[in-house]
């Protein structure tokens, strides 16, 4: 029987831990360690109500006596050579954006930015670059013209975890073929976007053409986070999706 570790947190990591277990028994594999954060207390709690270990982040994860496969969805801390090496047989991520386009952060305010027709979700084998390892699996969707933010989000999320479900199987069995993304470059190209670039996107300038202030508005009006503004006599304007 397989060991697999969980790396995880938010939401979209519930979603895939409940996978997970629910496919355990059917696919002959074992959860031996979960560890998430702040942002992970549902799968806390989840792991807690179904008896799964739960380790003290990498430090624990390195003490694990046997892992097979690690999997990471949306965890905060940057794997290392010692952990991406400790499972015997592979460490994959899920990430929420299509690769080689969009590796890093704030990948969908920039699909949006630039007028993209077609999003995606990758799983693919997690390497000490920044979300640079070989495509595993992968899923890819049209998305409309004037798409928001946060339904771009929506529907990566729900596209993610049919992936991952789908994708379960033949990852546990190892019945799969990786492919560089190198070897897409020169068909989709290829970006990296660091958190701290959201804050530049969100300021607007009254001065642009009505159709790049729109984009910037779509890109960057996320629920619960602070929306895009304009600067007006030194201060901030905000400039929110009307409901």
């Amino acid at each position: 029987m397989k060991k697999v570790v969980f790396l995880g947190a938010k939401k979209i990591g519930l979603e895939c831990l409940k996978i997970l277990h629910d496919k355990s028994e059917e696919l002959s594999f074992e959860i031996v360690g979960v560890a998430t954060n702040a942002r992970g207390k549902e799968i806390t709690e989840y792991a807690k109500e179904n008896h799964i270990e739960l380790i003290d982040g990498l430090d624990g994860y390195l003490n694990i006596p046997e892992v097979d496969i690690t999997i990471s969805v949306q965890y905060h801390e940057i794997l290392k050579k010692q952990h991406i090496s400790k499972a015997s047989e592979i460490t994959v991520n899920l990430h929420m954006a299509p690769l080689p386009e969009y590796r890093g952060c704030n990948q969908f305010s920039f699909a949006i930015l630039e007028g993209k027709e077609l999003f995606g979700t990758t799983l693919h084998r997690l390497e000490e670059g920044i979300d640079s390892g070989d495509i595993i699996f992968e899923s890819r969707f049209p998305i409309s013209k004037n798409i928001w933010v946060e339904e771009l989000y929506d529907i990566t999320f729900k596209k993610s975890v049919e992936l991952f479900e789908q994708s379960l199987a033949k990852l546990i069995a190892g019945n799969y073929q990786m492919t560089p993304q190198i070897e897409f470059v020169s068909e989709r190209g290829t970006s990296i976007h660091y958190r701290k670039e959201i804050a530049d996107i969100k300021q607007i300038d009254l001065d642009w053409p009505s159709e790049k202030i729109n984009r910037h508005i779509r890109a960057t009006h996320f629920s619960g986070f602070e929306p895009p503004y304009t600067i007006v006599d030194a201060h901030k304007v905000y400039l929110t999706k009307e409901i």
